[in-house]
């Protein structure tokens, strides 16, 4: 094969060279190792040609200017050099006949009938020479290379078309060109011993070379032999389809040459980072003492090396038995038996398990009394109410004597009071003319115009809302509140007064993201997963509030109104939707009527709360993990932030709303 075919090879092969991502959907990138870990994919390609590594490493360059980067090589000839050898097709190996593969099998029977004519056995038993047909020539020439002259060569067989053929004469063999030809490779590079892999009944070593292999083998170990650093990946290639029986233990020589030490250790990383990849056992350890390789070692002191690979054999198996034991405890732990005596105190427990009423008695109903521990969503459109609905929830439980905490991510600390002190005004007296808004309450310069008994209506409010106030705590929120702040005042409101908190979120989309390259999607969907993590640890009910898709703005409320609404759907125990009563859709409305229905409607609605009347909504529980789904009719008067399930007419306020609704400010 010319260099011309050598090239197109290895161009058409030129994914191979990289390992894949976890998300299968891109590459590991040599150099940086972007895509090795959870976030993503370090290298792309359109073509299969031309790669990106999205670090920066490099952009649209082929492999052999990939090969370049990562070897420090500037060239195209040691460029491509470099890629012939990583890709296993040397030239002087590769010059084959067209779509043709020679047999050598009869050769190999032949050359192990005459092993015993040569001492060159490098401290190998006869045994384990035999087992693997290991033969001897003594006038071996390369069949695709007529003017090499004839040499005594060890043959090793690595495939039924592959072998090496090593010189076993005194000194080093120089060839026809004056070059040091000690080993020369017949055949396609082929890994050596690979259905040890898939057969061996002890833990494999990987080693470098084909007498390494076989000198492990040789004193009881099992060991399969790369032929070369440069088969790395062949090598992982197979294993993405054959799974090895035992663990692996790499085990490259110790070269004393620094570029080719550099060169192994990226080689030893490479292979260790691509079997944990495939979720294959490995481990690295040195089984060469002070020698080069294993057969150094093997020739040097045969007891000392035994030794060794027994003591790395009984290390790792000891190992493999403490996992397999921890996982044993672990998968029973799993079993249901184990779970029954917690099951039984569980069951005994729920007997006094807190819950927390509402305050609406019918959506308690639906959810079996009210708020249990978990993870609880409200969502709505904006400026339906969602931030005020929660709230009197929470005032409803402070006043209970039960402790909430009140994240507010995007209004003030004393917007939320003031909301509550409205509510107070509007429903602590029979004469709700005198009730104010919460820019009523805010606004201290409209304070001195106010009537005698508008003053004191306020005062009684705000009196009120003192007395339960104690049990409510409002942490703000400017962008800078995320999880682990959330975590944090958790846990400590817990270990400060020993009161385990309900928790109020508002809102979802806006905690600050836990990585800010993330998408919204995917920094949505990590807070829905800590804070359901957090009512689970603390055994606490958590309320999030949550906004909507704008596509649902005119539709009726459903799951997938939910803003980002994966994760919400799928961690939330109970799952809460607001809307206009009336925006379910009718039979036999066709789109165009419906349309107009639901603008009349809204605008009707927004009169209404404009006036001081109240708004017709709908509280739609729409997943209640344990319990049923249902919906309840509600009124709410926005301009008083109040919610009751009790419809109030509001004819006898009907012609005043529009002259005293400035004086309620």
């Amino acid at each position: 094969m010319n260099q011309n075919e050598l090239k197109e090879q290895i161009i058409a092969n030129s994914a191979n060279y990289f390992l894949r991502d976890k998300k299968n959907k891109g590459y590991i990138c040599p150099i940086c190792g972007s895509g090795s870990g959870p976030k993503g994919t370090g290298i792309t390609t359109k073509d299969g040609v031309h790669f990106t590594c999205w670090v920066g490493c490099f952009t649209s360059k082929n492999i052999f200017d990939i090969i370049g980067l990562q070897y420090g090589l500037s060239s195209y000839r040691e460029k491509f050099q470099k890629a012939v050898e990583l890709f296993g097709l040397e030239e002087a190996i590769i010059v084959k006949e067209k779509n043709e593969e020679t047999d050598y099998t009869e050769f190999f029977i032949q050359a192990n009938k005459h092993i015993n004519e040569t001492n060159y056995h490098r401290g190998i038993s006869l045994e384990t020479l035999n087992k693997f047909r290991i033969g001897y020539v003594p006038d071996w020439k390369h069949p695709k290379s007529p003017k090499m002259l004839p040499s005594p060569r060890l043959i090793i067989p690595t495939g039924k078309s592959s072998y090496l053929a090593r010189y076993s004469g005194k000194g080093d063999f120089i060839n026809y060109r004056g070059v040091i030809e000690n080993k020369s490779k017949v055949g396609t590079s082929q890994i050596f011993n690979l259905q040890a892999l898939s057969q061996s009944q002890q833990p494999v070593f990987i080693v470098e070379g084909e007498l390494d292999a076989l000198s492990v083998i040789d004193v009881g170990g099992e060991a399969v032999g790369l032929g070369s650093i440069g088969n790395v990946k062949r090598l992982l290639s197979v294993l993405r389809d054959m799974k090895p029986s035992q663990p692996l233990i790499i085990s490259m020589d110790n070269d004393q040459n620094p570029q080719t030490r550099e060169r192994v250790a990226k080689a030893v990383q490479e292979l260790s980072d691509g079997l944990k990849a495939l979720s294959i056992d490995c481990y690295t350890e040195s089984i060469n003492g002070d020698c080069k390789d294993a057969n150094e070692f093997l020739n040097s002191d045969r007891n000392a090396f035994t030794a060794t690979v027994n003591s790395v054999l009984h290390r790792i198996e000891t190992a493999e038995s403490e996992a397999i034991e921890n996982e044993r405890e672990l998968l029973q732990q799993e079993a249901v038996s184990y779970s029954m005596q917690s099951f039984r105190q569980a069951i005994e427990q729920s007997k006094t398990a807190p819950f927390f009423p509402t305050g609406f008695p019918s959506l308690d109903s639906i959810l079996d009394g009210g708020l249990y521990a978990g993870l609880y969503f409200v969502g709505a459109i904006s400026s339906l109410g969602k931030t005020t609905f929660c709230l009197q929830i929470a005032d409803h439980i402070a006043e209970n004597g039960q402790d909430v905490l009140i994240f507010s991510l995007e209004m003030a600390r004393n917007e939320l009071i003031a909301k509550s002190v409205s509510r107070l005004t509007f429903t602590l007296q029979d004469d709700q003319k005198l009730a104010k808004t919460t820019r009523g309450i805010l606004t201290g310069s409209r304070y001195d115009s106010y009537s005698q008994a508008e003053k004191e209506l306020i005062e009684q409010a705000v009196s009120e809302y003192e007395n339960y106030g104690h049990n409510i705590y409002i942490t703000e929120g400017v962008g800078n509140v995320g999880i682990d702040i959330i975590r944090e005042k958790i846990q400590k409101h817990i270990k400060i007064t020993g009161k385990a908190p309900v928790v109020l979120i508002d809102y979802l989309q806006i905690i600050a993201p836990d990585d800010l390259h993330a998408t919204d999607k995917q920094n949505t969907d990590r807070a829905v997963l800590e804070l359901k993590r957090l009512s689970r640890d603390y055994n606490i009910p958590i309320i999030g509030i949550s906004s909507f898709n704008r596509d649902n703005y005119s539709a009726p409320v459903n799951l997938a109104s939910f803003k980002e609404s994966g994760a919400i759907e799928y961690s939330s125990d109970v799952l809460i939707g607001l809307q206009y009563e009336g925006m379910d859709y009718q039979e036999g409305e066709n789109e165009k009527a419906r349309d107009k229905r639901i603008r009349e409607l809204v605008k009707e609605q927004a009169q209404a709360g404009k006036q001081g009347k109240a708004q017709k909504l709908q509280v739609k529980v729409l997943k209640n993990r344990n319990g049923c789904k249902g919906s309840i009719a509600i009124d709410f008067y926005p301009m008083f932030n109040y919610f009751t399930e009790q419809y109030d007419s509001g004819e006898e306020y009907t012609d005043e709303w529009t002259s005293i609704s400035s004086t309620r400010l």
